[in-house]
């Protein structure tokens, strides 16, 4: 998908806007055909009495049917503030993108938005031509009417449970995990046996690249990578992309290298193939979900909040992600062309720096709250158990961090019998059950 349009169907205004010209132009069929029935009275013999309205009573149904979608519209919008306050003051504010970004949410100020702007277009529109001029414009804009009442409905049951964390944290786990799924490959038993794919990049270190910088301050969001590949194989060159995703790009830095002839005219192309934007984005941007589930479980663990049962759902939640990113090939940063010629160099971060930025700050401020430690070593078993053997070494290295962390003077005996209950469970499942130590 390119990059432009993905960024414009990501804007908030976008399904809204799409309804509300739909709306615009359903009201102008139902005008053409109430003028078209009209001319055609064996047609319009056949409705039904209780379908057709008259000039009166259409303007009377229109007027109020537009003054009560605005209302229902402005509820809509002051309940929106509300749930974006609350997740400013208790989630994080990275958090309020995501209910911004919900598809249901933009339909349903679409379908209301698009109810008002039907009826008030019919109530403009509509005119008395002659005497007994007779409507079933109206009727229609009753039944939608009808629609948008239901979609109200469905709105407060749709806040009410967007407010509460569990139902966020669900749906922050499941986005991250479907754009893992999206852009990741799984890893296969050829991934670290084909040096002759890259081969070309141990020359790029002789030659003198080609700097193309940015031209605009922003988040880099989107790669489209098969834009890219396909671009730099018609003009022949290995390009390298100096950002990684979700990483702030200033105005003038290096955005691209590229190693080979590149055709000036060719410089914007590229750049059209980076999506740059005045926020994060978790299209491709996975470390940005995570992001958000630690964000929600540290401000948990704070003073203010005092929520371990919380940060303990966003525990497991990042176990989820991680259990599934782990078997990604997240190594592989060389990307060629159909006929195995080197074109893209991208970068990439290993497993260790997601396992251990994900859990490196609830180490340190729910490391003395027994219930986020139990679920920091549950979480490390799932992983494990899910996973190979390189991932084994990197669950148990990670865990002996977090035990130089742990205050043993201030345990109780029972605390420490639990937490060796954890440990070594974890030590089984990773393998290096001979080296475990009790606490």
């Amino acid at each position: 998908m390119h990059s432009r349009w993905l960024q414009i169907r990501n804007q908030f205004y976008f399904i809204p806007a799409l309804y509300s010209v739909i709306s615009i132009i359903l009201a102008i069929i139902c005008f053409s055909t109430d003028r078209y029935l009209i001319n055609h009275t064996d047609l319009f013999s056949r409705i039904p009495s209780y379908l057709i309205t008259d000039i009166n009573l259409a303007q009377t149904l229109l007027s109020t049917i537009s003054s009560s979608l605005l209302t229902m519209t402005t509820i809509s919008f002051s309940t929106i503030m509300v749930v974006l306050t609350t997740y400013l003051s208790e989630f994080s504010p990275r958090t309020m993108q995501n209910f911004m970004s919900d598809v249901h949410t933009q339909r349903i100020l679409g379908v209301f938005i698009g109810g008002f702007l039907f009826s008030l277009v019919l109530l403009l529109i509509l005119r008395e031509e002659r005497a007994n001029t007779v409507f079933i414009s109206p009727t229609v804009a009753v039944g939608f009417a009808s629609v948008c009442v239901g979609f109200f409905v469905f709105f407060v049951h749709h806040v009410g449970r967007w407010i509460q964390v569990s139902n966020l944290i669900h749906q922050i786990t499941d986005n991250t995990i479907a754009a893992i799924n999206r852009y990741y490959e799984d890893i296969t038993p050829n991934d670290q046996d084909e040096p002759w794919k890259d081969w070309e990049s141990e020359e790029l270190i002789l030659r003198t690249p080609h700097l193309i910088v940015n031209e605009k301050n922003g988040y880099l969001q989107v790669i489209d990578l098969d834009g890219l590949v396909k671009q730099a194989e018609a003009d022949n060159i290995i390009i390298k992309v100096e950002a990684g995703l979700g990483n702030y790009i200033e105005k003038g830095a290096v955005l691209l290298q590229t190693y080979g002839n590149l055709p000036k005219e060719h410089i914007d192309v590229y750049r059209k193939h980076l999506q740059i934007g005045e926020e994060r984005a978790t299209v491709q941007d996975i470390d940005f979900g995570l992001t958000k589930l630690v964000e929600i479980t540290l401000r948990a663990l704070s003073s203010g909040i005092n929520d371990p049962n919380t940060a303990v759902s966003g525990v497991r939640a990042l176990a989820r992600v991680l259990t599934v990113l782990a078997k990604k090939n997240l190594q592989r940063s060389y990307y060629n062309d159909k006929s195995d010629n080197l074109r893209v160099i991208l970068k990439q971060r290993q497993f260790n720096d997601y396992l251990y930025r994900c859990f490196y700050q609830i180490r340190q401020y729910g490391g003395e709250d027994l219930s986020v430690l139990t679920a920091l070593l549950e979480s490390l078993q799932v992983i494990a158990a899910n996973n190979g053997s390189e991932t084994k070494e990197a669950i148990w290295t990670f865990s002996e961090y977090i035990r130089s962390g742990v205050k043993r003077s201030e345990l109780l005996d029972l605390d420490k019998q639990y937490l060796n209950e954890k440990w070594q469970l974890l030590a089984i499942h990773t393998g290096k059950k001979d080296q475990f130590i009790p606490l």
